[in-house]
């Protein structure tokens, strides 16, 4: 999946807590994410006011839950474990240990595998 196949994805899916997200849309998200924010920064500097980057943040809360929620479900784990990243210190490794692991092969609980299209059918 190439990087405008996957947030022609996660953008679609803006809203949708069920199902799964592979890695390569979850990473290319945050990418596109750090990339704008960076810019963003470069812009709200030169202007004086951060209101265009806090807009950003405002309009990519629920994406970025989103695919994070469907990211913990390609790994078989429920969405609700994304409140690790609230422990102090350690939740945000632990949760991006997760986002970094190889998805379940195969249909699981939350849906079918989003990298092995074949597979599914």
């Amino acid at each position: 999946m190439n990087i405008f196949e996957a947030l022609k994805k996660c953008f679609l899916n803006y809203a949708n807590f069920h199902g799964r997200a592979g890695r390569s849309e979850y990473w290319y998200f945050c990418l596109f994410n750090l990339v704008v924010m960076i810019i963003l920064m470069k812009v709200s500097a030169a202007l004086g006011s951060k209101i265009f980057l806090y807009l950003w943040y405002l309009a990519m809360a629920c994406p970025g839950l989103a695919v994070s929620w469907r990211r913990l479900h390609d790994i078989g784990k429920s969405g609700k474990y994304w409140f690790v990243n609230f422990i102090p210190g350690i939740g945000g490794i632990i949760f991006t240990v997760w986002t970094l692991q190889m998805g379940e092969v195969g249909p699981n609980q939350y849906g079918p595998d989003p990298q092995n299209e074949n597979f599914n059918q």
